[in-house]
């Protein structure tokens, strides 16, 4: 063998030595995620063997830059190769950044091929929306093949010139996207007399959509005429067994005189199936029916079919309204895993330990035991038995239980009140530590406080995993929406990655109401679900915002993020029926009067300004209550004149029969949630099993 053949084949064995090595090493490297080091993806990206690899790392990088197209331009280049779902996203990001830079001819030219190559993929939605500028058709297309996709909806918004374009993307908008920023206009644009009046069929879809809103009187105007007229009464019986349920939902939110004619809404919504017929909507209207007050909601009830007669949330209204200890543990009893028994099980056993009915009390709480209630349930059983065992002098036992609670639910209201009573807490009052727990701020973009930001989607679907971990957040969430159409979701799992993928795209409004219900639904089976709900329950939102106050005021940094949660789920432009605006929904006047002149509604929406008058009056709050945080955030929900009249020595004596006295439900559960969303936020430790 020559000397050159010996040097070629021992690079050959270099070479495969290398690459067999860099497999084994791949092998061994966690697949790439949003909290991955910078300096880790530009290296992989540049010398990974695997060209998936080098792509991901591309990806991740490029989200990095969203102020920098002409960075991301270059990270993006070239990875649209292949026919994976991948290839399609890396497609769609060229063609957007593409249009950042003004380079319209590239854009159109990956939009077409994203379009040729991945027609089926969701992907390709955004596609048809872009091209759809110029050529109508694909916006029909659009509608027609995705027709729930964000892109589907902008483009029914979009709609027109022409009237009837206008009344078909209002009709879309109705039935797969009542919500969307600007559809409300819309939807009552197309109810108004006009060119193309919609039919009674039409009218019913749109009244429908209307109702989703919670805009009764806008529903009832659409469906056209008044109670009596013909033309009013086709339109609604076109009405579906979803829009009658949401109609009547609306009116019930609205003037007293409408009720009536929502409780016959829900009573037509109920006699569709009895009790286990499939009909969600026919539960829905029962819970909500049971919930009503006065003669003419009982008479509703009466009217139910048999099954609903007797089914949980009928049983425990009438025992409610008429309380007997056998009829109440026999309903307990007989309907342990309905949330209307829960709800029974509280209601009555808060009267007794308020009425110092110690034994009775226990008696209610154990009939379910903790075990088959929800984490949060479960908590505030654990807490009040505990508080019973004490009442009993079996100082042991309470502690058990307390710490029983603490392992399972370390945070919310009854976790810091176990920990109080354990002596392991302080009052979350004036003057306590002002360091967050996880630190971090709102899409924080340092990498040390990425890793603590992200966090796997873990739901079961192997595309949605995958774009979330590639930060792929609003591509996971079109295609989540593409996938589900209209179908709202009611299972515990699908509310958290719902929430969570709201969470991702920035509408924290919504999606932690969603997780708040899965917070309800989780069953006792799935407790690995919740250190993941635990810690999207409380993310990390404005700091910027918060910690200058906290530090200025000496007010805890929890205790305004806990009120911010709680008063505007961290969504900044949210304004109340009242009047109230922004992140602590601060009303005008009180602005005006902490600011010493008139601040203006765009003042009140910047984060900044809000925080700084809200953590200005909670302070004063504090002050005027020495440091208790439990009349001072019940001050900052009913007002200090109200609270006033609440205060007397149980407050010092027994301060969480205090909270179950405050006469104001709202303000009640006001004052839990706030502190709870507090301690939450200060505790490191997550839920166990």
């Amino acid at each position: 063998m020559t000397r050159l053949s010996l040097l070629l084949a021992a690079s050959c064995l270099g070479t495969g030595a290398a690459l067999i090595g860099g497999r084994a090493l791949l092998q061994r490297l966690p697949p790439l995620t949003p909290a991955t080091p910078s300096g880790q993806l530009e290296r992989l990206r540049r010398w990974a063997p695997d060209p998936g690899l080098r792509r991901d790392a591309s990806l991740l990088l490029a989200q990095r830059f969203p102020d920098d197209p002409q960075l991301q331009g270059d990270l993006l280049r070239g990875l649209g190769w292949g026919r994976d779902p991948v290839a399609a996203v890396a497609l769609k990001n060229a063609a957007q950044n593409a249009a950042a830079l003004g380079e319209h001819d590239q854009a159109r030219q990956l939009w077409e091929t994203l379009l040729h190559r991945f027609r089926g993929s969701a992907t390709s939605a955004d596609a048809l929306y872009a091209l759809g500028r110029r050529r109508p058709a694909l916006r029909v297309e659009l509608m027609r093949r995705f027709p729930a996709h964000p892109a589907a909806l902008a483009a029914a918004l979009e709609a027109g010139p022409a009237p009837a374009d206008r009344l078909a993307g209002a009709l879309h908008l109705a039935r797969w996207g009542a919500r969307w920023p600007g559809a409300d206009e819309r939807l009552l644009e197309a109810c108004r007399s006009g060119p193309l009046r919609p039919t009674a069929a039409q009218r019913a879809s749109l009244a429908a959509g209307i109702a989703q809103l919670g805009d009764g009187d806008g529903a009832l105007a659409c469906l056209g005429g008044d109670g009596g007229d013909p033309a009013r009464a086709a339109a609604a019986s076109q009405l579906s067994v979803a829009g009658r349920l949401d109609l009547g939902r609306a009116l019930l939110q609205g003037k007293p005189e409408q009720h009536p004619q929502a409780l016959a809404l829900l009573l037509e919504v109920a006699r569709q199936a009895g009790p286990g017929g499939g009909s969600p909507e026919a539960e829905d209207a029962v819970r909500l029916l049971a919930k009503q007050d006065g003669a003419e909601a009982q008479k509703v009830l009466e009217s139910l079919p048999e099954a609903w007669r007797v089914s949980a949330p009928v049983a425990a209204r009438r025992v409610l309204a008429d309380p007997k200890a056998a009829d109440a543990l026999a309903v307990l009893r007989r309907w342990p895993d309905d949330p209307a028994s829960w709800e029974l099980q509280w209601e009555l056993a808060r009267r007794q330990l308020l009425a110092g009915q110690w034994d009775a009390a226990a008696t209610l709480l154990r009939t379910i035991p903790a075990e088959r209630l929800p984490a949060p349930l479960a908590a505030r059983s654990r807490f009040w038995l505990g508080m019973i065992q004490r009442q009993q002098s079996d100082e042991s036992a309470a502690a058990a239980t307390w710490r029983e609670l603490r392992r399972q639910s370390p945070g919310g209201y009854y976790g810091w009140r176990a920990a109080v009573q354990l002596g392991e807490a302080d009052h979350l009052g004036a003057g306590q530590p002002t360091g967050g727990a996880n630190g971090g701020g709102h899409r924080k973009p340092a990498d040390a406080d990425r890793s603590n930001d992200w966090q796997p989607l873990a739901s079961g679907d192997p595309l949605l995993d995958q774009l979330w971990r590639l930060d792929q957040r609003d591509e996971a969430w079109e295609t989540w929406r593409a996938q589900r159409g209209s179908t709202p979701p009611r299972q515990a799992a699908e509310l958290l990655v719902e929430g969570r993928l709201r969470q991702g795209v920035g509408d924290d409004w919504t999606g932690l109401g969603q997780l708040e219900q899965a917070s309800l639904r989780l069953g006792p089976d799935q407790c690995a679900l919740l250190p993941q709900l635990e810690r999207s329950l409380h993310p990390q939102r404005f700091l910027q915002a918060f910690r200058p106050v906290a530090e200025e005021r000496q007010v805890p940094l929890e205790l305004l993020q806990g009120l911010a949660k709680q008063e505007s789920r961290f969504t900044p432009t949210v304004h109340s029926a009242a009047g109230a605006v922004g992140l602590m929904q601060i009303m005008p006047a009180t602005a005006a009067e902490l600011a010493g002149g008139p601040v203006s509604t765009a003042e009140l929406e910047r984060p900044e300004r809000n925080a700084a008058l809200g953590g200005l009056y909670l302070k004063g709050q504090l002050q005027q209550w020495q440091g208790d945080p439990l009349p001072a955030v019940a001050s900052y929900n009913a007002g200090p004149g109200a609270v006033a009249d609440w205060v007397n020595a149980r407050l010092r004596s027994a301060p969480e029969l205090w909270v179950e006295a405050i006469p104001f439900p709202e303000t009640r559960i006001y004052v839990k949630k706030v502190l709870g969303n507090a301690w939450s936020y200060r505790q490191s430790g997550l839920p166990g099993c």
